[in-house]
């Protein structure tokens, strides 16, 4: 997501580049390109006029300080501006209650059903709570037997009711029985349509005076660009709900709904999610969004996914022997396996500064590791332990064992040597422990 954009405002900035001060003349190419970029990534034109005036504001007459250029001093301007139009900072999220009812609302196709799993797995593993599900789409046996299987997978109780063809009831039945068995959040997912239709509407209404929920959390396909935005207006007009969940935030989409769905409706995002796994679920920070959206990476994220996932015992081991430059093919073996549960891994690299517009046209999927995997389980524990015992003829012994090329085994041998001398010179600046203590 946001490559193109990414790539187009890269360019904007250009024209500054070599530029000692802030002109009316180069503002003026720039504002004009990054206006264009963010109408080309589906972002409404009175939006992005909104927004480019505030950052030509900002921008004039600045002087440049110290070793500043006004490139970087317009990028900065940029990603505060970003962030502030996609809602400056990370929404709360109210899970209090006795139980905490949380409705979900939004088209059929969204992705709601999903998402209320992917949250109740969220609030059970990251928040210490105790969620129930509610399968409130009369309409669809089918999403109902579909919560109910994930709701398997994640180990969460899920209230259905086959029978009951009133949605109204099954969401209050939901808060007796959430009551009874000592619950403290309730997921209500109510049904789609493929458009907005009063049935709906009115619908969802009911469900909401009936059950008076702490959040009602409207779920938006980002790939469907300024469609979504103009029917989260509709969706909010009727029902104020208290925030917005961007799904599909892995697929081909330009990211003019994250950009301006805040604006439009004045509610802030609140998660995003990306792909069918039950564990990927974000909380959404606008100004991490906007790092990512200008080539800055988003490290603090990557940290916080390793050190949810990273064992913390083995961690403080790899640390000493990264210490030592003893790191060896069995470390590397256990590092893919622990990264592999962070999440898709073209999106984690991307998080990391300059390396998301150099990968964006890789098929980088966890398919990929398995040659890597392949070669170190050819390898005999001694070879694993000491890298430095394999010669031409380990190699083909390697290659073969795995099922790969001898030159493939080469170039991983020697990327793997890259690595190890990139990480011995950051022991030697001590950037290990600095990230190790985060």
């Amino acid at each position: 997501m946001f490559n193109s954009l990414q790539e187009k405002l890269e360019s904007a900035f250009k024209n500054l580049k070599g530029q000692s001060r802030i002109t009316d003349i180069n503002i003026a190419a720039t504002v004009k390109d990054i206006r264009r970029a963010l109408v080309d990534a589906d972002v409404n034109y009175k939006i992005a006029k909104e927004f480019t005036d505030r950052v030509k504001d900002k921008a004039m007459g600045e002087k440049v300080l110290n070793s500043i250029s006004p490139g970087q001093l317009m990028v900065k301007i940029v990603k505060d501006e970003l962030a502030e139009l996609m809602g400056g900072e990370e929404a709360v999220f109210n899970a209090k209650g006795n139980p905490a009812v949380i409705l979900i609302a939004g088209l059929q196709g969204s992705g709601k059903t999903t998402f209320s799993a992917k949250l109740a797995n969220f609030l059970k593993t990251k928040k210490g709570l105790s969620p129930m599900l509610v399968a409130a789409d009369i309409y669809r046996p089918a999403a109902m037997e579909q919560l109910r299987v994930l709701g398997e997978q994640i180990g969460i109780d899920v209230h259905v009711e086959l029978e009951n063809k009133d949605a109204v009831s099954i969401a209050q039945n939901a808060v007796k029985e959430a009551k009874s068995k000592n619950k403290n959040v309730l997921i209500i997912d109510t049904a789609g349509r493929l458009a907005i239709d009063e049935v709906l509407m009115t619908e969802v209404s009911n469900i909401r005076s009936a059950v008076n929920p702490q959040e009602i959390l409207f779920v938006v396909d980002s790939m469907t660009g300024q469609d979504a935005v103009n029917t989260a207006k509709a969706f909010n007009d009727r029902l104020d709900f208290t925030g917005v969940v961007l799904t599909k935030m892995d697929g081909d989409t330009r990211g003019g709904a994250a950009l301006s769905i805040k604006y439009t409706v004045n509610k802030p995002i609140k998660f995003t999610s990306s792909g069918e796994k039950l564990d990927t679920l974000d909380v959404f920070y606008p100004d991490r969004m906007a790092q990512r959206i200008l080539g800055m990476g988003d490290i603090t994220t990557l940290v916080e996914k390793a050190q949810a996932e990273f064992d913390e015992v083995e961690s403080k081991k790899l640390e000493a022997k990264l210490r030592k430059n003893k790191f060896d093919f069995a470390d590397f073996k256990m590092q893919l396996e622990q990264i592999k549960k962070m999440g898709n891994m073209k999106d984690l690299l991307g998080m990391i500064p300059g390396v998301g517009g150099k990968i964006k046209d890789l098929d980088i999927n966890d398919e990929s590791f398995k040659g890597i995997e392949a070669m170190i389980n050819s390898m005999t524990p001694a070879e694993r332990a000491d890298p430095d015992l394999i010669d031409g003829s380990r190699k083909k012994r390697i290659a073969a064992g795995s099922g790969r090329d001898l030159q493939e085994v080469n170039n991983f041998m020697k990327q793997f040597e890259q690595m190890r001398a990139m990480m011995k010179n950051m022991n030697k600046m001590g950037a290990f422990g600095r990230i190790m203590k985060r």
